[in-house]
């Protein structure tokens, strides 16, 4: 071989190379309902010890980082608390249809500060004349599965019928995101909020607790995770994905306080379901 080939082919030789090595990514983004912050803090640990790869979250309200998203923010996966705000992503044309799962499941529960000045003891007490109650908005899902809860109540004839329209007259303050429902809750701003089961974490039992709301009144949020269209690096994408639904990941989302879907997960078609179109 002459000298000029060679040195042709080894230049063409390093920038396949030089081009292989740019397409490695050193971080993905992943915007993520706030509720999950915990749990996806840890896998993303488990997710970068195992690849090297860096995760960097965006944790925020479905609908903010939907809002995000839609306004041409960059993202490789969204995870929401709902498929409200995955489906509009999708409508957009923003996700990869053949991606989205569902991945795990949630509910609510009432939250009271540790010292719990109002003496709130169950849901009928949400009732009384004074007290302060803070929720979600009606457009984050956490927001949305509370109004649902206290239709549900409001319907039942045990709970009287003015029971919905007095809970909803307590209602001091509507957060955008769940962090501050728990937050407000645990600093005594307010005597009682609606978050997840999973919101009641190791470093919040000192200063909150929780007050079960039966199943028959209790809403089922189903969380779903996609890649999107715009993802650099789908490979690495899916790689976080399997991670998240893999036995490991499962393990972290139930000691986070979460239900991990145990089947093969399941895909939904871009119409929402009745309770979400109705929300």
């Amino acid at each position: 071989m002459n000298k000029p080939v060679f040195v042709a082919l080894f230049a063409a030789l390093v920038l396949s190379m030089s081009a292989g090595f740019a397409q490695s990514p050193d971080e993905l983004t992943v915007f993520t309902a706030a509720s999950l912050t915990g749990a996806f803090g840890e896998i993303g640990e488990i997710y970068e010890n195992e690849t090297g790869i860096h995760v960097a979250f965006n944790f925020d309200g479905s609908q903010a980082l939907r809002t995000q998203l839609e306004n041409g923010a960059y993202a490789d996966l969204f995870a929401s608390a709902n498929m409200k705000q995955m489906n509009a992503v999708r409508e957009s044309g923003l996700v990869n249809n053949s991606s989205v799962a569902i991945f795990t499941r949630n509910k609510l529960s009432l939250i009271v500060p540790k010292d719990n000045p109002a003496n709130i003891r169950n849901l009928t007490n949400l009732a009384r004349p004074g007290v302060k109650i803070v929720m979600g908005t009606k457009d984050v899902p956490v927001g949305d599965y509370a109004l649902q809860i206290i239709a549900k109540l409001g319907n039942d004839s045990a709970y009287g019928p003015d029971y919905e329209r007095d809970v909803l007259a307590n209602v001091i303050s509507q957060e955008t995101s769940v962090s501050y429902v728990v937050t407000k809750v645990a600093l005594g701003e307010a005597d009682a909020g609606f978050a997840y089961v999973s919101d009641v974490t190791q470093d919040m039992i000192s200063k909150i607790d929780k007050i079960v709301i039966p199943d028959e009144y209790n809403i089922i949020a189903e969380y779903p995770l996609g890649m999107l269209m715009e993802s650099k690096y789908p490979a690495e994408s899916q790689r976080f994905m399997d991670l998240v639904m893999s036995d490991e990941g499962r393990a972290v989302l139930e000691k986070y306080g979460f239900d991990p879907v145990e089947s093969e997960p399941e895909v939904h078609e871009e119409t929402a379901s009745a309770t979400e179109a109705a929300a």
